[in-house]
């Protein structure tokens, strides 16, 4: 498992727990409002954490830490992702993976095997808009939709959420992709920031009042929409 940076200590990544999160690199899109465009692009430049020191410190931590949040780049690219969420497990720790949705086969192994607590899927955005939105032109948008689907049937904690950017995602983009998501639990928009890091830096974020515009939006699809990251 490349593991590229530890978070030893977060109350945010996974809702109702104090955890850790792994972040591991490589990825198969290009969003170009990415905030960890050297994870996404140029992991081999970054410094990798021993995997031996990780879960040495997560042995330390259990009873201390409840969870351990998988996040990257793209977790379900690497070959070996259930064997060390596993491990996690017979340490005793709920695991959350963070996706991007299109590895199906490797989402459905996981949750088939029992070992996900908690999944958040990145939608990015409207279908008609994918392709462009991640970057890559033309994808296979049935993968998209079939992880959805093994999301919504899956009968653990989920949520499925969407970096809102002013340029990308207008409000007749997020009201299909309500649709698209409808009766999900819980849908969260949250706000682009932008950063140093961005892949291609330029885009803007929604105001507050513009935000929640867009969630009221939604809401009619699914109820339960909230904002995350939005002053």
């Amino acid at each position: 498992m490349r593991i590229y940076g530890l978070n030893k200590t977060t109350l945010l990544d996974y809702p109702g727990y104090v955890a850790a999160t792994i972040f591991l690199g490589g990825c198969n899109f290009r969003c170009p409002f990415c905030q960890n465009g050297d994870l996404v692009l140029r992991p081999e430049t970054q410094p990798i954490i021993e995997e031996e020191e990780v879960f040495s410190f997560l042995e330390k931590r259990k009873g201390i830490l409840s969870g351990v949040c998988i996040t990257g780049g793209e977790p379900t690219l690497e070959k070996d992702l259930s064997i060390k969420i596993r491990e996690m497990k017979r340490m005793g720790y709920l695991v959350k993976l963070d996706t991007n949705g299109y590895r199906p086969e490797v989402v459905g192994e996981l949750l088939s095997e029992g070992l996900l607590d908690y999944i958040a899927m990145d939608v990015k955005n409207c279908m008609e808009h994918y392709g462009e939105t991640v970057g890559c032109g033309h994808i296979n948008l049935e993968k998209i939709r079939e992880t959805m689907h093994l999301i919504k049937n899956s009968g653990i904690d989920y949520e499925f959420r969407t970096t809102v950017v002013k340029e990308l995602h207008s409000d007749e983009n997020m009201i299909k992709i309500g649709k698209e998501i409808e009766g999900a639990a819980a849908y969260f928009l949250q706000g682009y920031q932008e950063s140093s890091g961005v892949i291609s830096p330029g885009f803007h974020s929604c105001t507050k009042t513009e935000m929640e515009k867009k969630a009221a939006l939604v809401s009619d699809y699914v109820p339960n929409v909230r904002l995350r990251g939005v002053e």
